[in-house]
Parts: C-alpha cells; sequence; structure tokens
C-alpha cells in the first residue's frame, strides 16, 4: 500500500495533511500520533519501541488507558515480543486475533494481556536499518480491520519515523559538539585576547576587557562555543574556563590598569565563581554581568553582586539589548552601565540613538554608575559620545583585541594596537563575549 488510504475520518486527514506539510511541531508529535491513530482504529494500546543493545527492545512512547506497567524507558527481551517476530516473518503485520496463530501463543504477552488484535509496521531508518516497532494492540480480536487501516498506520509510521530520525540526527550532533566542548575544557584549548577600555575624553587606556578565543577564531564565534556548551550542559566549566584564564593574565597587566570579564547571571550564582575572585581588588577587577541571559531571581543576583562588589566593580552589559528595565538595572547597583554597540552604533547621525545614549548617562549619573559605550568604530561616534558625556569606551576605532605583550606594549605607549586577525575577519558578525 504505497499511497495513504482515502478513509472518511477528518481527523485523520487533517494530521497526515498537517504532517505532509511540516505542521506538527508543538506538544510531542509521536505521543499525538499513537493517541490519533489509536482512536480512530480502536485499539486499547498503541506504543513505538526501539531494538538496543543486549537483545532488548525499549518502549520510547505508549499510548493506552489501561493501567499497565510498561512506561516509556522500560526494555524486555525482543524475542518475548510479537514485534521481533513479525520483522522476521515468523508473524503477519496485520494479525486479526491472535489465537489463529500457535507460534503467536507460545510468546509470554500473549498469555500476559492476552493479546487479540495486533497491528504492527516495523520501523526502518532511511539508512536501511531496522530501528523498532510501530504497534497497536487489543485485548479482544477484531476481524473489522483491513489492509485499508494498514495503509493508515503505514503512513503514520512513515510520520513518525520523520521525527526519529531528525532526533537520532540531533543527538548525533549534541554528541559531536560535546565532544568538541569537553576537549576544550579538558585540553584547556580556550585562548585569552584583551581589548582596550579607553577614558573617552583624555583618550588614555585605563583597562582591557578579557575575551576567549578559541582554536577555530577564524570560523566560529565565541558566542557559537558558549551557546554549544549551554546544548550540551557544560557552559558554567567553559565560562569559568575562560574565566580563570583571564584572571590569570591580571597580574600581566600595568597596576593602574584593569581587567573586565564576562560572567552569566547564573555563573555569578555559583560559589566557584565567587570563590575565583575573592581577594582582589576593586580597582583592578570588573565583573560585567551580560544581559543577554534572563535573570531568574533578580533579588537573589543583586545579593551576590554586593557581596562581589568586595572584590570588585560591577557592570551591566549589553543595556539596550537584553532583558533588564531601567528598574532591574537600579536593583542592581552596577558601577559602570555598557552601552550596547546596537546603540553606538550612528549615535552621530541618529536622533534617536543619540537622546537614549544622552539619557542614559544622565541615568547613569544620578544613580552614581558611570557609562562605557562599546563598538565604537568611527571618528564621528567617538565624537558624539565624548560631547554626550559618556566616560569610557571601547571598541575597533580606539584599539582591537590582542595578546598580552601587545597590551603591556600599549600601556607603554610604544606601540599602536596589534589587531587580534581572526575577529577582524569575522567583524560583520562581532561575537558575543563571554569569559
Amino acid at each position: 500500500m504505497g499511497t495513504t488510504p482515502n478513509i472518511p475520518a477528518p481527523q485523520i486527514e487533517a494530521f497526515l495533511a498537517a504532517g505532509a506539510q511540516g505542521q506538527i511541531i508543538t506538544g510531542d508529535r509521536i505521543d499525538r500520533i499513537l493517541e490519533t491513530v489509536r482512536n480512530h482504529l480502536g485499539m486499547e494500546i498503541a506504543f513505538v519501541s526501539r531494538y538496543v543493545e543486549g537483545g532488548q527492545r525499549e518502549f520510547t512512547h505508549i499510548s493506552t488507558d489501561l493501567p499497565l506497567p510498561h512506561t516509556p524507558g522500560l526494555r524486555e527481551p525482543q524475542e518475548e515480543s510479537f514485534c521481533y517476530h513479525i520483522l522476521h516473518g515468523r508473524l503477519p503485520e496485520l494479525i486479526h486475533d491472535a489465537v489463529d496463530y500457535p507460534f503467536a501463543q507460545t510468546l509470554p504477552i500473549a498469555g500476559a494481556l492476552p493479546v487479540g488484535c495486533h497491528l504492527n509496521v516495523p520501523l526502518r531508518l532511511s539508512t536501511g536499518e531496522v530501528y523498532g516497532s510501530f504497534c497497536f494492540l487489543s485485548r479482544a480480536a477484531d476481524r473489522s480491520i483491513t489492509e485499508r487501516d494498514m495503509g493508515v498506520i503505514r503512513a503514520f509510521a512513515a510520520l513518525a519515523l520523520e521525527q526519529i530520525e531528525g532526533e537520532l540526527e540531533s543527538d548525533m550532533r549534541l554528541s559531536a559538539i560535546g565532544a568538541a566542548v569537553d576537549e576544550v575544557i579538558e585540553k584547556r584549548l580556550l585562548a585569552i585576547v584583551h581589548q582596550p577600555i579607553v577614558a573617552l575624553q583624555s583618550g588614555r587606556a585605563v583597562g582591557v576587557e578579557g575575551l576567549a578565543r578559541f582554536p577555530d577564531a577564524g570560523q566560529r564565534s565565541p558566542d557559537k562555543w558558549f551557546a554549544d556548551a549551554e546544548a550540551v550542559g557544560r557552559r558554567f566549566e567553559l565560562e569559568m574556563l575562560a574565566i580563570r584564564q583571564a584572571l590569570a593574565s591580571l597580574r600581566e597587566l600595568p597596576a593602574y590598569a584593569y581587567l573586565s570579564i564576562n560572567a552569566a547571571p547564573s555563573t555569578v550564582m555559583e560559589t566557584a565563581f565567587i570563590e575565583a575572585v575573592r581577594g582582589l581588588s576593586r580597582e583592578r577587577l570588573v565583573i560585567e554581568v551580560t544581559e543577554h541571559h534572563a535573570i531568574d531571581d533578580p533579588a537573589a543576583l543583586a545579593e551576590r553582586l554586593k557581596e562581589l562588589s568586595a572584590y570588585a566593580r560591577i557592570a551591566i552589559d549589553d543595556v539596550g539589548a537584553g532583558y533588564s528595565g531601567l528598574q532591574q538595572i537600579v536593583d542592581l547597583a552596577p558601577d559602570i552601565i555598557k552601552l550596547d554597540m546596537s546603540l553606538t552604533r550612528r549615535i552621530d547621525s541618529d536622533p534617536v540613538r543619540h537622546a537614549l545614549g544622552g539619557a542614559l548617562v544622565d541615568f547613569a549619573r544620578h544613580i552614581g554608575s558611570v557609562v562605557l559605550a562599546e563598538g565604537i568604530e568611527r571618528s564621528g561616534e567617538h565624537a558624539a559620545l565624548r560631547k554626550l558625556g559618556v566616560s569610557l569606551g571601547q571598541g575597533y576605532l580606539l584599539g582591537k583585541p590582542m595578546p598580552i605583550p601587545a597590551v603591556q606594549r600599549l600601556f607603554l605607549g610604544k606601540t599602536e594596537p596589534q589587531l587580534d586577525q581572526p575577529a577582524a575577519r569575522t567583524r560583520s558578525a562581532r561575537p558575543r563575549k563571554a569569559c
């Protein structure tokens, strides 16, 4: 049966049409498929299972109204199932009544339920490999089931298999990502470069921001690495590696220069983070809390930042492009408000950006903070920000990320900033900072 049968069941037809157009995207798609087909056929139990190591099969999805002990994740021997013997041709896919097949009666499940009507479609991946089974059954016999009904089951099995293959592909991708992230963490393959922070009125470099760089810096920006680490549950470990390596570079900076590091709100709340910065000096360290991560508990974060203020000044990063409102910024009591580059760009020619910049400078003054504008790339932007009273700035115009030896020469006034070449090549897609 290569085509979907024309069965007068509007729910079935609508479901198939939605699946064919890729519209079944909410909820658990396979659970919905099982429930829909089970109700349409009047079956008591529906499930998807997969064959796993050790000659076992595992139930991955189950739909039933019966009080069965079976739940997703349960495993049992393959050879005790109808599905396994259907796959190997010992039983047919359409069984109206299991008592018609003496071999079926020898299987444990036949007596446990017992099994009457049993409908099964083996699930084969596009590679030809058998994944598992798509199965429907009831305790009572049902001789009204036809090959047309089996056509419906096969059509829905194809929809389920489409999702299964997508999930398998996603699992393989996550496995590869996890291996790459693990290698960076275990072998400490992450490096730190430093971007100058300049006092706009005097033009003097006063500090640097430590930025993470990875082995494939020319192809993939740091924000992609940290997003990948988050996807596999290792963002904290990767972020702490960057933070520790940045802190190690602090001793290489002149005594009058400070280091700024980036940390997500969730990282700031961890004990390991406060232990890493404990004992440092407020004059030498700034902690930038990025706005690009939602703050789950602002009050708890404010308390932690108050504790950290003994060892560092606090900056709120990317203001104007993240989650925090002005009241939340007040509650966090930052020493520095970092104006996001999306507001810095064209601030000399865009009246709205200019007005917002001026308002933030005035706001910062009233709460005892200073403004640092990031992403300064043009002399017009630099001049406009100085005129607005922005205290600090960083960006390609003032200095690109550079290694420590170049930073040391910069502070001594002996050289022009050296470019971080991979960053320069990916300038149009500026990496989100994380270190």
